[in-house]
């Protein structure tokens, strides 16, 4: 059963501009998203990169009614791509905001075109 959706759109070039600032950085990013981030080619791919976990973290609050003050900073949530599969990774703090002690599923899509990432979260309710 859905138990939330959330869509969000970041725009690169301003995400592009803010990651100029390595406070901000480590101030909304985990060390693993950073270091995927990172890891991209150029400047535009890795603001593309930051771009999509900002949207995730957005779209995550929309589905699950966290608000985004306790999910923005680093420490409770992170956006893991394994095997170019996304997933959400979220801390027992954030965890505990919805839906606690119910068994549910997170499911994350990510797109970029042009100067847009976008992100979608589904709450899967098992």
């Amino acid at each position: 059963m859905i138990a939330g959706i959330g869509i969000d759109l970041c725009r690169v070039s301003r995400m592009q501009r803010a990651v100029g600032s390595l406070r901000f950085v480590e101030r909304v990013f985990r060390a693993e998203e950073i270091a995927y981030a990172e890891s991209k080619g150029n400047e535009r791919a890795r603001a593309a990169s930051y771009a999509s976990a900002f949207a995730a973290r957005e779209a995550f609050c929309k589905a699950s009614g966290v608000p985004l003050a306790r999910v923005a900073l680093a420490s409770g949530f992170c956006l893991l791509r394994k095997g170019g599969v996304p997933e959400i990774k979220l801390s027992p703090e954030i965890e505990a905001l919805f839906l606690p002690g119910l068994p549910r599923r997170l499911w994350v899509s990510l797109t970029h075109d042009g100067d847009y990432a976008a992100a979608v979260v589904v709450i899967e309710r098992l």
